[in-house]
């Protein structure tokens, strides 16, 4: 822990606004990251700062120069901290939203009106965000994923290929009646997410792109376990209405859809020897999910209302 407070006041010193002093005396305190170095950081002069120091090999599949892009657009919709410095590294300093609360699964289910929140966030993401600087493409990032594993000789799970390739019923289906993309977060874990009680702000900005909007509240779903009414609420609120079976239908499919790209992702971080938790359980679990979903019965209506239209 000592060795990482010490690279954080290394790279601070060299930021504008900083020097050595500045960063040896600042209080800097470890947040917790899956793939990257978080800090709190307190400066003498009253500044209270996010700093994220970009995790070793996350280069190989995220786009620093997107993220820096997508994350201003986040911040000028509202939904996204002020951005005070992002560097050609990754590196990234943000205002510190105090008197927030990090997410969880559990406090989605706790928080009074949390899950609202999150949909009207979503909805203000969508609707307000300057265009994003990528176009999220499921099936692209699909190959480029299975490539970045193909070069670290990683090991896949017993059938994951043969699920993609039943997965291009739902890329036609999706094909057939295409909606306007929006800017999504796209990687809506609940950590992503926090909660000042009255409004909900959304963080982290790296995979984010021009998307579906329903890929956002799938992915959410998922993360968080919700169950069929919370789905209901979720989305309902993200519309101002009852939602549509075409809307719902896109929501449903996304769910899977996302476990099967994520399991990528989480392979790529077993490969890498994340210490941050099991990898390859993580790989092996959304896996399961994925196609425990796809061979449900609700799972085709659902596909058939999105073919439908």
């Amino acid at each position: 822990m000592t060795a990482e407070i010490e690279l954080a006041r290394e790279k601070l010193a060299s930021l504008p606004g900083f020097n050595a002093e500045a960063a040896r005396n600042a209080s800097i305190t470890r947040l917790a990251g899956m793939t990257n170095l978080v800090f709190r950081v307190e400066t003498d002069d009253g500044r209270d700062l996010l700093f994220r120091v970009p995790g070793a090999g996350t280069d190989a599949y995220i786009n620093r120069k997107v993220e820096a892009v997508n994350a201003q657009a986040a911040a000028t919709a509202g939904v996204s901290p002020e951005v005070i410095h992002f560097g050609e590294d990754g590196v990234m300093l943000t205002r510190f939203l105090d008197n927030a609360i990090t997410m969880s699964p559990r406090l989605f289910r706790e928080r009074s009106g949390a899950i609202e929140r999150a949909a009207l966030a979503f909805r203000q993401l969508h609707d307000r965000a300057p265009e994003f600087a990528f176009r999220f493409e499921l099936f692209k990032m699909i190959d480029d994923y299975l490539a970045v594993l193909d070069k670290l000789r990683a090991q896949l799970p017993e059938g994951y290929h043969r699920v993609v390739v039943e997965a291009t019923t739902i890329r036609h289906a999706l094909t057939q009646n295409p909606v306007a993309l929006r800017p999504c977060h796209c990687d809506p874990l609940c950590e992503n997410f926090l909660d000042g009680g009255t409004r909900m702000w959304i963080v982290d900005w790296e995979y984010s792109g021009m998307n579906d909007p329903m890929w956002d509240l799938g992915d959410l779903s998922v993360e968080a376990g919700f169950d069929a009414s919370q789905d209901r609420r979720l989305i309902d609120t993200y519309f101002g209405r009852p939602a549509t079976v075409f809307d719902f239908g896109r929501m449903a499919i996304y769910k899977a859809m996302c476990d099967l790209l994520w399991t990528l992702w989480g392979l790529i971080q077993h490969a890498n020897k994340n210490p941050a938790e099991d990898f390859w359980a993580y790989s092996i679990n959304r896996f399961e999910r994925c196609k425990a979903l796809m061979r449900s019965p609700d799972f085709a209506r659902h596909l058939d209302a999105v073919r439908r239209g």
